[in-house]
């Protein structure tokens, strides 16, 4: 966080004057690690097991907030008899179907449940990324789901958990992490004595959690241990996830992905829902509790924002011309694509994949085999520049002369050129205003595409097609304003935040949007940021005229609400956990939830509120059921529906690891997402032979010198000089073992590539010793590429494509690797030079590694077909 994240880190470091501890968990001793209490270092790819050995410290030790975890997760919930471990699998789950490399949910249902019939279809979900349509909401459960509230049934989410648990030891975290067992429990006892009735910790993860083949499970192991503290809706708990940069919150909230549409609404799926009501209802399920049974209400609120006065309920807001999910449209299904020459033309915005993508070559072959190529930006990157300066050029693999691609570049405008909002880690909506006027021909993306959207309205202008409808039917009529036609962000930022089709009058809560057609909402979970017609965004009071809470210090989604679930920080009652902790709590005179902040909860839903029976949707709520956008109203410790991977996390080695699964016979993630084709070749791991040809782990991360792939800071000098050539970092146990010098030469290869760099000799990369051998770990930044003032190889090029199931995001934090001495070949030796350390690692075209490796396969698919016969 200090090397990446400086601004927000002045505030940890401002806790730790208070007499806050401080721990940084990390594979490399950073600038983070110089100033906390505790540094732990750790063998990329093992979180689980760390995290594991966490939560098993705290349930063998009773060290759980009781109280909260029995009335505010699923803690209690009584889970179906067919439902069979990892411990009874051998590393699998029931359900698992080696045909399709995915599970079929069904035993892991709530006892007496059965799963909604999309929940099954699982294959589909992870081409289509379904697991993300639930990260602001859960899949149907019943309201009347057993529970026991004594907790000691075996089959009740709390006892699974702690059986699922109990072998990740503190021995077992030393053999598999790394980490010496004081340094474990030094861990341990500070998270659980500073957490409970009167104290809360924070986790704050980065970005490279997420990039992993088990990415999500990461971040689940971290919340399911933040539930059992009781340190979720409270002040100073919380997971925090650190964006990459400003406005990453933003681009999943208003998305930039493929898979969602504004406000964690699905796409829709050609097959599952040929009809609006069928895509609705797989949202807002009948039986649903929460705010997501107004579903509708924010479809039909949405559709409005798009087509204006041509959708019509009668028509069924134009649901017609949405767009459909046929499969995988992630990025690098999108990649292979275009070297299969099934996509012609790509737009390119804000991203550089020629150096920040994995896989660098597999990208610029494929951009190399496009008909147009468009790119936005600041600067001549990589991705614009390609076709005559990169790798590919001097192999031959691309011919400058020949290349088919025709790139187009249109300079982009900065943040300082513009205006509009960055929604940040704390999902909180700052405006911006711009300070200067774009140079030349520069421009805002908004004006790149209000005005791309008006020619090619234009030129369509005539057209009786029915397949142009959508787009004449947009409502595209932005006011405009300045010598180049921009249009205006804040009447953007007006429809986003959605109105009254008649009045036009703004709405200010997301409860105010219709289902019937009466109102606009382009994005309802910020809907509010334009009350009363003011942006809110805009709002800069100082901290010293108002609460500590701030709240009129720009707006936070949803709601302008600061802390999420925040009726947790309050008893079942509606007490304060403690006057320490008091935040949100219910005052019986006013009859309403009082605080510092916008209650999460219906204002004057009291604590003893019993929904009546068949209740659904916010009414189907009970007043002490603070997690409102869940099914049930509960935290969830176990997952039942709605995760590719399985319903509690569990240790599996990355894609390619040096070690065998200390754990289980079951290697790595059964359920990865993997590309079977010659030019994606993995490195080999145990059990295969052969992964000793690549012995060392490899990880990359950010320099705060330098902004992600580099082109907004190789191409400014003073940056430039500050970290000028891009370098590997190599313990002095490793230089020894392969004859490396301080700042000389050296390269690190891969299946995919060799990378070149400068040496840097440090002890910030200590070897670990992982089941009784030494494993040596290796460090690059991911800045550098063949532009700028400052160039280099880059480190995405020695990643292969392997993503996580639930996310479709690539495992780019961790692989294999060998590293020698001195600078790589060059030119079609350097393709001879990859080959041959394919050929010696048994990488022959055909060769695909194993996705099964333990034989309790048999026996968790045959638990499938007995569940599958029950529901027959």
């Amino acid at each position: 966080m200090a090397e990446c994240h400086p601004v927000g880190y002045q505030w940890v470091m401002e806790a730790k004057r208070r007499g806050a501890k401080v721990f940084h968990i990390d594979p490399r001793f950073t600038r983070t690690s110089a100033t906390v209490d505790t540094y732990v270092p750790i063998r990329a790819g093992s979180d689980i097991a760390f995290l594991g050995g966490i939560v098993n410290y705290i349930l063998e030790n009773e060290l759980d907030f009781r109280e909260y975890v029995v009335a505010y997760t699923n803690a209690a919930t009584i889970v179906s008899d067919d439902f069979q471990d990892t411990e009874d699998l051998d590393g699998l789950f029931s359900g698992y179907d080696p045909e399709t490399g995915t599970y079929d949910p069904t035993s892991w249902q709530y006892d007496g449940h059965l799963p909604h019939g999309q929940m099954n279809d699982t294959p589909v979900q992870r081409e289509t990324a379904a697991a993300l349509q639930h990260e602001s909401h859960g899949p149907p459960i019943p309201p009347d789901a057993p529970r026991d509230e004594t907790l000691q049934n075996p089959r009740c989410v709390y006892q699974l958990l702690k059986r699922h648990y109990s072998r990740y030891t503190p021995e077992v975290v030393e053999r598999v992490c790394g980490i010496p067992r004081e340094k474990f429990e030094e861990v341990a006892r500070a998270w659980t004595e500073n957490s409970g009735r009167e104290r809360t910790t924070t986790l704050v993860y980065s970005v490279g959690w997420t990039q992993h083949s088990v990415g999500v499970q990461y971040i689940r192991t971290g919340a399911i241990i933040q539930l059992l503290l009781g340190n979720v809706g409270r002040p100073g708990g919380g997971v925090l996830a650190l964006r990459g940069h400003a406005s990453i919150q933003g681009s999943t909230d208003i998305p930039t992905l493929f898979n969602l549409l504004p406000g964690y609404l699905p796409m829709p799926h050609h097959a599952n829902h040929p009809t609006f009501d069928d895509w609705v209802g797989s949202i807002a399920h009948p039986s649903q509790k929460g705010f997501w049974g107004n579903a509708r209400a924010y479809a039909a609120s949405l559709l409005k924002a798009y087509w204006g006065d041509a959708a019509t309920p009668e028509n069924d807001f134009c649901y017609g011309y949405m767009p459909r999910l046929t499969g995988d449209h992630g990025t690098y299904q999108q990649v292979l694509s275009m070297i299969d020459g099934k996509i012609k033309g790509y737009f390119l915005l804000g991203q550089n994949p020629a150096v920040g993508s994995a896989h660098g070559r597999a990208q610029r072959l494929g951009m190399a085999n496009l008909d147009w190529l468009v790119v936005r930006d600041l600067f001549l990157i990589e991705s614009a520049t390609f076709w005559k300066n990169s790798p590919e050029v001097e192999t031959g693999e691309i011919v400058p002369e020949e290349c088919r691609t025709e790139v187009f570049f249109m300079p982009a405008a900065s943040h300082v050129e513009k205006e509009g909002t960055f929604t940040q880690t704390q999902r909180l909506l700052q405006w911006r205003e711009k300070a200067v006027e774009p140079p030349g021909d520069a421009r805002s993306e908004l004006w790149f595409f209000y005005h791309l959207g008006r020619r090619i309205r234009e030129k369509l202008a005539g057209s009786t097609l029915r397949r142009d409808r959508a787009l004449l039917d947009l409502a595209w009529d932005y006011p405009l304003h300045g010598p180049e036609q921009e249009p205006d962000a804040e009447a953007v930022l007006r429809e986003i935040n959605g109105y009254d089709v008649a009045t036009g009058r703004p709405v200010s809560h997301f409860t105010e949007l219709k289902d019937d057609g009466s109102t606009v909402g382009g994005c309802w979970i910020y809907s509010g940021v334009f009350a009363d017609g003011v942006n809110q965004a805009a709002r800069r009071k100082p901290h010293t005229e108002q609460s500590w809470v701030a709240p009129e210090w720009g707006w936070a989604w949803p709601a302008n609400r600061r802390i999420l679930y925040n009726r947790a920080s309050a008893d079942p009652e509606g007490r304060p956990w403690s006057e320490r902790k008091a935040y949100i709590s219910w005052d019986p005179d006013k009859g309403e939830w009082t605080g510092p902040d916008v209650p999460d909860f219906e204002r004057t839903k009291a604590p003893s509120y019993r929904p009546p029976e068949g209740a659904t949707g916010v009414a189907a709520l009970a007043g002490n059921d603070p997690f409102i956008m869940q099914g049930d109203g509960k935290g969830w410790l176990y997952v039942p529906s709605g995760l590719v991977d399985g319903p509690m996390p569990t240790h599996y080695e990355p894609a390619e690891s040096p070690v065998r699964n200390p754990l289980y016979g079951q290697q790595a993630n059964p359920t990865r997402k993997v590309y079977r084709r010659p030019e994606n070749p993995i490195n080999p791991s145990p059990p295969e032979p052969h992964s000793d040809v690549f012995p060392y782990i490899f990880t990359v991360a950010r320099l705060t010198e330098h902004h992600t792939a580099g082109g907004m800071s190789r191409m400014l000098r003073y940056l430039s000089e500050l970290q000028p050539e891009m370098f590997v970092e190599v313990s002095p146990e490793l230089a020894a073992e392969r004859g490396l010098e301080h700042l000389g030469w050296a390269h690190v290869i891969t299946a995919r590539a060799a990378v070149e760099a400068r040496v840097m000799v440090t002890d910030r990369m200590a070897p670990l010793r992982i089941e009784d051998r030494v494993i040596h770990q290796v460090w690059l930044p991911y800045h550098w590429g063949s532009e700028g003032y400052s160039t280099g190889e880059s480190a995405n090029d020695l990643f292969g494509i392997t993503l996580d199931p639930n996310t479709l995001i690539q495992e780019s934090k961790v692989g294999t690797c060998d590293v020698r001495p001195g600078r790589r070949p060059r030119g079609p030796a350097y393709l001879e030079y990859i080959v041959d350390y394919g050929r010696r690692a048994g990488l022959t075209p055909d060769h695909h590694p194993p996705i099964v490796t333990t034989d309790a396969v048999n026996a968790a698919r045959g638990n499938a077909k007995r569940s599958t016969k029950k529901e027959d």
